[in-house]
């Protein structure tokens, strides 16, 4: 590693193995679930028309001189479309890009116009929070900016359209042949991007062979799919969770498309979905799990998921008391699975299997085929202590390389240059003595008090007890002096002051959970947390601002969810540690 070279004599294509299990089926393939409220017609998708529109809507794409190795991005919502567009794409050997329309459109032109794209699909508009967002504008301003773009397709999601785009309508309209391109292992089948919050999103290109082998492998195995089940991870086309979903069909699940807000209209609607749509294999993140048990939640309550056979939880680190409580709700007959991966590898490092016990607090075991290790600074492995997450030796979904990088120097330098030969992913972990995972948090953003190390992740864990705290943020900032200032940033609930008790009772709960050496210099109230809009917590760019970097120089505002609070941070902060 880096330059391995899987089956280098073999030709494939992803979407013909799509197909393999559901070949003109009548089952359904794809359901279209939303908000409740103001909707067109559902859209829900057997494998026959699947594969129709697929077909047809390669033939539309080939008509317009779009084949091997040109890119098509959609600027699109998680709506069945967004999967048959991609599809379509790689049936032609094309290469797919794609971000969820609550990106601004300068996030998503910072994505695409790297890419040069021959052909744009979007949408009118997209739900979330029971509202009808029109995005007739921004889907405009976009195909302005990418001046490469020589065909652009507009669904109409929300029943207005876009003018001057060709109709999805009538883009799928023929009864065409589905005849997918066999390609070589390593072509390009999509480019995935990371959050960006620092600088350009990089491009990360993953080839046909490498995904296919390992969502067959996780899908299959790890979250055991197969073609009885129906499977629904909560996401957008922005977050490599996405790809997961649509991997589903790899092993002949019927997947379920999301368009809108988990906690509208109430905390729980995500598993109302669940009980609506049947499913066996449900995917979420431990911040919409937290704040379920907050609200208090009865997850079962007057809801039949009898149906449902694992959850899923990705995005953080998943706290043992999420874990217990989840499992008393839910009881033993599903099995929670903590999953540890990232978008370089569009995969899990870590994570749970039917057959391995689950722990709770602790990752069950490596992912198949994953040799993943814990390094000590001097490279070398460790158990039972804390280390950096590195893998060993090559996978199949590694990138092909990061776009624009010719000489491979910046795909090295991610993740190659502090161990030789070996991965370093960024992720402070604990092997234990029955080979399971603690995830501690990322090895950047590393809370080093005293000499000792701690991740971010056994803090939160800890604070996640405080009732009144909804979310936190905790930093760890060398100062210029030689000093190490220790701050947590809480968001209160409604009505709730940041007075002494409470802090004390916050400091008590660090103390004895995480370690005496952690509690916080400070605890000062925040209106916010800002997140990349896959939801990670910006530790390491709020850290250099706290350090006196510009706010410019560390963050691009238009991949924060909430860019507003980065004023706050820059603005109020500085106060704070003055006061």
């Amino acid at each position: 590693m880096p330059g391995a070279t899987w089956f280098p004599q073999e030709e494939l294509n992803y979407v013909a193995h799509a197909f393999q299990q559901r070949d003109a089926d009548d089952r359904t393939a794809i359901i279209d679930a939303s908000e409740p409220g103001p909707m067109p017609p559902k859209s829900d998708l057997s494998w026959r028309e699947l594969k129709r529109q697929v077909a047809s809507l390669a033939h539309t794409l080939s008509s317009n001189g779009i084949g091997r190795g040109d890119r098509v991005v959609g600027y699109l919502p998680n709506i069945p479309e967004t999967v048959v567009a991609f599809l379509a794409t790689a049936s032609l050997g094309a290469v797919w890009a794609g971000c969820g329309q609550d990106y601004a459109v300068a996030a998503a032109h910072a994505r695409f116009e790297q890419l040069e794209p021959a052909a744009l699909i979007t949408a009118d508009g997209y739900y979330f929070n029971g509202k009808c967002r029109d995005n007739t504008a921004n889907a405009a301003n976009l195909l302005e900016l990418l001046p490469s773009v020589r065909l652009a397709i507009a669904v109409s999601r929300v029943g207005i359209g876009v003018k001057g785009m060709l109709d999805w309508a009538e883009a799928i309209t023929g009864n065409d042949e589905l005849v997918p391109l066999p390609v070589p292992f390593d072509h390009p089948l999509w480019v995935v991007f990371s959050s960006g919050t620092t600088g350009r999103p990089k491009g990360i290109v993953h080839g046909h062979g490498g995904v296919l082998l390992e969502h067959l492998k996780f899908g299959g195995l790890h979250l055991n799919l197969g073609a009885d089940d129906t499977f629904f991870w909560f996401t957008t086309p922005s977050w490599m969770v996405w790809n997961t979903l649509v991997g589903g069909l790899l092993v002949g699940a019927t997947i379920v498309c999301y368009d809108g807000s988990p906690s509208f209209p109430q905390p729980a609607s995500l598993w109302d979905v669940a009980a609506r749509q049947k499913v066996t294999a449900l995917g979420t993140s431990p911040g919409y799990l937290l704040s379920c048990l907050k609200d208090g939640t009865a997850i079962t309550d007057r809801r039949d998921l009898e149906s449902l056979q694992s959850v899923s939880v990705t995005g953080a680190a998943l706290p043992a008391s999420t874990t217990t409580w989840l499992a008393g709700e839910l009881g033993p007959r599903v099995r929670i699975g903590s999953v540890s991966g990232g978008t370089d590898v569009v995969t899990g490092f870590v994570g749970s299997a039917p057959t391995v016990p689950v722990w709770a607090g602790e990752i069950s075991a490596r992912c198949l085929g994953v040799a993943v290790d814990a390094y000590d600074q001097s490279g070398h492995p460790v158990r039972g202590d804390v280390g950096e997450m590195v893998i060993t030796r090559p996978m199949p979904s590694m990138p092909i390389r990061f776009w624009n990088d010719p000489d491979g120097s910046r795909y090295r330098d991610a993740y190659f240059s502090t161990f030789p030969g070996v991965w370093r992913q960024g992720d402070w972990i604990t092997i234990t003595e029955r080979e399971s995972v603690i995830v501690h948090g990322r090895s950047d953003s590393t809370l080093n008090r005293h000499g000792v190390r701690m991740g971010s992740a056994d803090i939160y864990d800890a604070v996640d007890e405080i009732s009144e705290v909804v979310d936190s943020l905790v930093l760890g900032i060398e100062q210029q002096d030689g000093g190490y200032w220790m701050p947590l940033f809480v968001v209160l609930a409604d009505g709730t002051n940041l007075d002494e008790a409470l802090r004390h009772r916050i400091a008590e709960s660090i103390r004895r959970k995480a370690s005496p050496r952690h509690v916080p210099d400070d605890i000062i109230a925040a209106p916010g947390i800002p997140h990349t809009r896959t939801g990670k917590k910006l530790e390491v760019p709020l850290k250099r601002l706290l350090q006196g970097a510009s706010v410019d120089s560390v963050i691009d505002r238009a991949s924060v969810d909430d860019p507003t609070l980065i004023d706050w941070y820059a603005e109020h902060v500085p106060r704070a540690v003055q006061s």
